[in-house]
Order: structure tokens, then sequence, then C-alpha cells
């Protein structure tokens, strides 16, 4: 029985259970990466670590700064919203800082115990935060360019949205560019896996929280990309999304990383000769 587009339930569930697209010794190699290459970055001299932006615990953000005037990249962790943390996210600092770009790695509370109507909101009193903040620090408020893989991409993507701007204190045009890499843009089919056994969405908040359904009236520069191995969901949610973005006359650049899988991909931002860092490196204005 079709339970989304073509797909039964046991090939739904396969389409999102994204650690089965490569080995199991690949992918814990890729998160142990993350985390080692982060505890290096946090050890950099000026970093400003767990940075509260918040009122709850979670709340926390880990800066580092790349003088006055500097564009900030702010990474948003993946972790199908319920595992990693800005711990494991900063492993391109030290890369964007020797350009003189200042990183931010965003932390948010982790399903199920927090709903993704809080991550959402989480992450958009970041970016507000930061609006009002960034000068403390050396940076430009007025270039933040947002990136984020995976459950991260689908963070983008709300950060991106219209509508909520007003209610945060900040312009409609407080993103300057955007990177959504191996992005969830509808949630509906995540509603339908089992990935809700987690997330426990209803109709509501498929609605709410799908980007694609919220695309703005005013839309910044957007890099997205995915890596060869993923699966076919992975990537039509992807096109999707660039192609409703084209649609509405934004500008969208889509970067071939065919080599890559879907959780090596964002260690590209480590190299600054990759074709994905270079990418975001032009998008900033470097």
């Amino acid at each position: 029985m079709s339970v989304y587009r073509d797909f039964d339930q046991e090939t739904l569930n396969h389409e999102y259970r994204i650690r089965d697209s490569i080995p199991l010794d690949a992918f814990e190699a890729a998160i142990a990466r993350y985390g080692e290459i982060s505890a290096r970055m946090r050890e950099i001299p000026g970093a400003r670590l767990d940075q509260s932006f918040g009122p709850s615990p979670e709340e926390v953000m880990d800066i580092f700064p790349a003088g006055d005037g500097a564009p900030l990249f702010v990474f948003i962790h993946g972790g199908y919203w319920r595992m990693l943390s800005q711990r494991e996210s900063s492993f391109m600092a030290e890369t964007f800082t020797n350009a003189g770009v200042a990183v931010v790695a965003v932390n948010y509370g982790l399903a199920p115990a927090t709903k993704l109507d809080e991550i959402v909101r989480q992450c958009r009193f970041a970016i507000a935060w930061l609006h009002a903040n960034a000068a403390g620090f050396g940076g430009d408020p007025g270039r933040i360019h947002i990136a984020g893989s995976s459950a991260g991409g689908h963070l983008v993507g709300m950060l991106l949205a219209g509508g909520w701007h007003g209610e945060f204190g900040v312009p409609e045009d407080v993103i300057s560019g955007a990177s959504a890499l191996s992005g969830i843009h509808d949630m509906e089919p995540i509603r339908l896996s089992e990935v809700n056994a987690w997330l426990d969405l209803d109709d509501g908040a498929v609605a709410r929280n799908s980007p694609i359904r919220h695309l703005p009236a005013h839309g910044c520069p957007l890099i997205v990309s995915y890596g060869g191995s993923e699966t076919s969901e992975f990537k039509r949610q992807t096109d999707a999304y660039a192609a409703s973005w084209r649609a509405k006359g934004f500008a969208c650049r889509h970067v071939e990383m065919d080599a890559c899988n879907h959780f090596d991909l964002a260690l590209e931002l480590c190299d600054p000769g990759s074709e994905l860092t270079r990418a975001v490196f032009e998008q900033i204005g470097l």
C-alpha cells in the first residue's frame, strides 16, 4: 500500500533512514571527525565558548571572531533533530576565520524532549541575538550568512522562511546568504516515516515547519548541495526546494559534490580549496 508518493511504508522508512546510505564505519568516522576537529577549533585563542543567547540552557553558541567588521558564517548542526550539538559543529572555524569570516556554531534543544516548533524558535532567536550583539565581537550584523546540514539544512530553510522577523525584531533581509546541505524542506514524508517516532509531528506542525511552504517575499542567494550516495528522497527534497526558490526569481546555485556522502559533505567546509567552500566564500564576497 502506498504511504507517500509511490512508496510503501518500508520503502519510505528506508529513504529517510539515511545512516544506511553508507557503511556503518564510514558513518562513525564522519561523526568522530566532527568532534575531533571541532575540539581543536575550540582551543583557538579568543573563541567565545558556550555563549548564552536565550533563556534555556540549550540556547548557547560557540563564537570564533575574525576581526572588526567581519561577516558571520553561522552553522546549524544536523543529527535528525535529536543528536549532536555546537561542540561538534565548528570544524570549519579555522578555515573561515583565516579568510576573515567569523564563525558561529549554534546549539538547540534536541527531540524528543524539545518539539520542532521550539527548535525553530531557538534558531531564530539565535539569529536575532547575533543581529543585536555581533558588533560586540567584531562581527558585521549586516552580513549574516547561514549554513546547515541535514536537519540543519531544514533549519536553514526555516530561517529563510517569511513571516517570523517582526516577532523577533529583525529586518526581513537579516540573512545575507545561505547554504542548505542535504536539507529536508517538506516535513510531510517525515511525519509518515519512522523519524516521527521522536519528532511527533501532526498536520499542523508539518504545515508550520515545512520551509517549501513558507518561501519569503524577498530571497537571498542560496547554495544547495547533497552527496552522490544519498537516497532519492534527500536529493528530491533539495531539488524541489531549489526549483521553488528559483521560481520566485531568487538566486540559487547547486554545487555538485558527487564524491561525498550525507555525513562527510559538511566536512568539505574545512578545505579552503573545495568547490563547496569556494562557493560559500564567493557568496560572502571574498
